[in-house]
């Protein structure tokens, strides 16, 4: 969502911390000894920091030192398979300009020469212009025996015969067959008669049933006749849900851990694998240093959704607080939130943050003042009851990620 202009706001930033809320940048805690550390798994690669399944997005995991980097397979309308997460082109694509009237088509529709024509970049970045949606093997020759991948098999309704392929190709195809040798390759899905599918194609192949939360201990028994670890919602997840898996013998996953605070929780809890859009923040908090390096002290503090009735208009209820936690006035103008699904809302001209300061950025309309920026939107638009919400600088350097 684009700025749009605003009164000149200079040196005001209202709404100024008390002493006791004002948030101190921490120092990095100890790194989490090799024998405690969880594997780290990129999400989509690494969709925090690239566009999402896309070459650029394996690359950063790569250099994050991920252990893995997950990807969503389908196949074409032609049976070729290739990495994309969503039902629809619509959200990460150019389709709209390249096949109008297809852009809510499902993306399995569309013959592998035509997906290879939508540019899968541009939606996240100007610099990612031109990335295609890439080819299965394209996430093989990008991982390495440090990086392996999660295979995730998406909507395998969608994609008949795609545990075939999947299997096949682990098997014939060199690079795939290396990484499996290894101990870096796993097979990931939500869908439970799939996975038994799978299970039975390439029993040497590890498996992972992928769950909203952790069921009753008589499901876990079921699943451990076919899956080696079981993956799950972080926020969803007590101990009690882990004694579970841990009595089935069945490692586990935590899934899509973006915040300082929600890594932390899920160490707490024991977990085996955690997998996340920043890669490369998770793995500097992990190695006990600090993952925002170039931060100018100015967080998100909180993340409101929009509640109809909550505000006269509706629209204006959702909104994000950026809090300044540092010692110096930082001008926010230009600065990006965006969420998980890639919604984002820019902060207009003319905001500085005084030390101890705080600037409410609302989706919807009202009067710009010191402490508050409107957008003028109809509809909520951030995730911010889901993933995550970013916090971006203008010049395109990450500042804080935060999670409800």
């Amino acid at each position: 969502m684009p700025a749009r202009p605003v009164p000149a706001l200079r040196a005001v930033a209202a709404g100024a911390l008390s002493a006791a809320s004002v948030l101190t940048a921490a120092a990095p805690a100890a790194a989490v000894p090799d024998a405690e550390r969880p594997l780290v798994i990129g999400h989509r690669g690494a969709a925090g920091t690239a566009p999402e399944n896309t070459v650029a997005a394996f690359k950063d995991a790569r250099a994050a030192g991920a252990d893995y980097l997950e990807i969503d397979v389908q196949l074409s309308a032609d049976g070729v398979p290739f990495l994309f997460h969503d039902s629809t082109p619509a959200r990460t694509t150019d389709v709209e300009d390249v096949f109008p009237g297809r852009e809510n088509d499902p993306v399995t529709s569309f013959t592998w020469a035509e997906l290879q024509q939508l540019d899968a970049g541009s939606y996240f970045g100007a610099r990612f212009a031109g990335e295609r949606i890439p080819h299965f093997d394209d996430a093989a020759r990008i991982a390495t025996v440090n990086t392996g991948v999660y295979i995730e098999i998406k909507s395998p309704k969608n994609s008949p015969g795609i545990e075939q392929v999947v299997a096949d190709a682990l098997a014939e195809d060199e690079v795939w067959a290396k990484l499996l040798e290894a101990g870096k390759v796993t097979v990931i899905g939500f869908d439970e008669g799939s996975n038994r599918v799978f299970a039975g194609l390439a029993p040497e192949v590890p498996l992972q049933q992928l769950t909203g939360s952790v069921p009753d201990a008589a499901t876990i028994g079921r699943w451990a006749g076919f899956v080696d670890s079981i993956g799950t919602d972080y926020r969803a997840l007590d101990a009690a849900g882990v004694a579970r898996v841990d009595a089935a013998g069945l490692d586990l996953g935590v899934y899509t851990v973006n915040s300082p605070e929600a890594v932390q929780h899920v160490l707490d809890l024991g977990v085996d694998m955690v997998t996340g859009d920043f890669p490369i923040q998770t793995g500097r908090l992990l190695g006990g240093r600090d993952p925002y390096p170039a931060d100018h002290g100015v967080e998100i503090s909180g993340a409101v959704n929009d509640v109809p009735g909550d505000d006269v208009q509706y629209g204006t209820g959702e909104h994000v607080v950026l809090a300044n936690t540092g010692t110096r006035t930082v001008d926010v103008s230009g600065w990006l939130l965006r969420d998980a699904a890639n919604n984002v809302l820019t902060v207009g001209d003319g905001y500085e943050l005084a030390p101890g300061a705080r600037l409410r950025v609302h989706t919807g309309p009202g009067t710009d003042t010191g402490g508050a920026f409107y957008h003028g939107g109809t509809s909520s638009v951030l995730n911010n009851g889901g993933d995550s919400v970013a916090l971006w600088t203008d010049e395109g350097t990450l500042q804080d990620v935060f999670a409800n």
